[in-house]
């Protein structure tokens, strides 16, 4: 349940703290006095999309804390499913808001992004407002209401399942039987770049390799006349000792007299060294010079590789690039050519999966009908005690093409008045009436999840008299099983809360202040009196107000120890 909730700087409320109750909270208040504002600031912490406009004009920030304790079991589960671990069975969802647009969201203490803050609320309170009431309007909802009634839990997941292959099959053989000019024009294109590269038969590493034999080449004089130059140092000529004859020179030099001097057989083993490298580089010279042949044509055939090479590399990336192109090109081609027998193998696999959305689909629709009729009578008997005895409500199921919402056409019927014949709800009921259907139906779902709190935002609209009676009666009931918090205008609704906070707006400096109060038995049955008649309080009003607790039960004693 939604054990506190901080509000700082949000709109007029420059600082409220509110500890609900487990049971049936009301908050009451005049109009304009941030009722609304309390709604908006459970949403911001909820992880709704929020404006910069709630931060409270002059501050730079706002905050909103809602602390969740003695969370029941499936919540718990599905909370650990998002890494969320409550402490002592508690949740504690924090959202500041920031005048610069930034924001930060916390899950006890661990900062989060929005959407997880979001996930981790529909886990733990729902919302129910006006706007609730509006949906009922829209024939295209009310598949959602009853769908979420199935007594068969694994027919609309089974069908939805079932129905997305249909639809991805379908497409498949969409894509399998296009057009036969672009397919033909595909076909071109590939054999083109096959044959292109398969002709040129591109290898990996090729061009840096013929770059670097075409540069030799380019510089054949010049590598010619440089090794010349090197060899003719090395090995020497007819008149001139190379550095190969001076090695070898000096080694005999030393080796005369090496035992005469310190490390001197190193020293000579160093220089003999040096001498046989010499002489191998000076042999490797000659091989080279030796070697070295200039073909213009050979160049010319370079040239035209290298151009290709690149013309390669521009339109596929690179060599191996171009080869996993070619091998792509192959494997579509084969797509292409055995389509045929691929359209005739998915036409097969598409009769399956029609076959299977189309026993899925009679499932469905079985557990539809069923439903609808349990559901009728509930919500029938709902209305009943909600002061409309004559209600007739009727699901009407029409069939349709199979589609991504299954096999039926939903909508809720209903009549008022006794020998009329159910007729579309958003041509039917009043504003009252409506918010009564709201309430049946959200009770009759309340059993299908596991949200432990509830709040009805003027779920009230329209209402008055034995009506609100009956409703306050109602909220009470289910209170039992659920944490209810409610925000409502009309005094038989909040005389049966097991809890009553005033929502007040004063003005100070110039500035607009609302505080939330949780009132005590007397301070009740004073802001009934107030809801019933306005600000000229007299004695009898004040006993009325008093016998509306007394009506619900609360009595001066209980309300204290509540």
């Amino acid at each position: 349940m939604l054990g506190r909730l901080y509000i700082e700087n949000i709109a007029v409320i420059e600082r409220a703290e509110i500890d609900f109750c487990r049971g049936f909270n009301v908050l009451t208040g005049e109009t304009g006095a941030g009722k609304s504002i309390l709604i908006d600031s459970i949403m911001a912490v909820l992880g709704e999309r929020t404006s910069r406009d709630l931060i409270r004009t002059g501050e730079s920030s706002a905050y909103v804390s809602a602390e969740f304790r003695d969370i029941g079991q499936a919540a718990l589960r599905q909370l650990a499913a998002l890494g969320i671990e409550p402490e002592n069975d508690t949740v504690l969802l924090v959202r500041e808001l920031k005048a610069d647009g930034r924001g930060t969201c916390r899950i006890n203490g661990r900062p989060v992004n929005v959407s997880a803050l979001k996930s981790a609320g529909q886990l733990l309170i729902n919302i129910h407002g006006q706007h609730d009431n509006q949906a009922l309007l829209d024939p295209q909802r009310h598949l959602g209401y009853l769908d979420s009634m199935l007594a068969d839990e694994q027919a609309r997941p089974l069908y939805n399942a079932a129905y997305a292959d249909f639809v991805r099959v379908q497409r498949e053989l969409n894509a399998a039987t296009s057009d036969e000019n672009e397919k033909q024009h595909r076909i071109e294109v590939l054999n083109q770049n096959i044959s292109f590269i398969e002709a040129a038969a591109p290898q990996p590493g090729e061009l840096e390799a013929l770059q670097q034999q075409r540069d030799m080449y380019l510089n054949f004089e010049r590598i010619r006349d440089m090794l010349s130059l090197s060899y003719a140092l090395m090995a020497g000529e007819d008149d001139t000792p190379g550095t190969v004859s001076a090695l070898q020179q000096t080694a005999d030099a030393i080796g005369s007299v090496s035992d005469c001097l310190e490390d001197g057989n190193a020293l000579l083993e160093r220089v003999r060294n040096a001498a046989y490298e010499m002489e191998d580089i000076a042999e490797e010279l000659r091989s080279r010079l030796d070697g070295l042949e200039y073909d213009p044509q050979a160049l010319e055939r370079l040239e035209s590789r290298i151009a290709l090479l690149k013309k390669i590399i521009k339109r596929y990336g690179g060599e191996a690039e171009a080869l996993a192109f070619r091998d792509k090109a192959v494997a579509e081609l084969q797509n292409i050519t055995l389509g045929d027998e691929r359209r005739t193998e998915i036409k097969k696999r598409l009769a399956v999966c029609r076959q299977k959305a189309v026993e899925a689909g009679a499932r469905l629709s079985r557990a539809r009908r069923e439903e609808a009729v349990r559901f009728s009578e509930s919500i029938c008997e709902q209305l009943r005690f909600l002061d409309m005895p004559s209600v007739r409500f009727e699901v009407s199921i029409q069939e349709k093409t199979l589609g991504a919402d299954g096999g039926e056409i939903v909508e809720f019927l209903i009549s008022t008045n006794p020998g009329e014949t159910p007729k579309p709800i958003q041509k039917i009921a009043s504003g009252g009436e409506l918010s009564r259907i709201m309430l049946a139906i959200k009770n009759v779902l309340a059993d299908k999840d596991d949200i432990d709190s509830l709040i009805f935002d003027e779920i009230d609209t329209g209402v008055s008299g034995r009506a609100a009676h009956k409703i306050g009666i109602k909220l009470r009931e289910v209170s039992r099983s659920r944490q209810i918090i409610c925000i409502t205008h009309l005094a038989q609704i909040a005389a049966n809360a097991d809890a009553h906070m005033l929502i007040k707006k004063t003005v100070s400096d110039d500035r607009t202040f609302t505080s939330v109060t949780r009132l005590d038995y007397d301070q009740r049955v004073h802001e009934l009196a107030v809801i019933n008649g306005g600000d000229r309080i007299t004695d009898t009003m004040l006993a009325t107000a008093e016998e509306l607790l007394l009506a619900a039960g609360i009595k001066r004693e209980q309300d204290a120890e509540a």
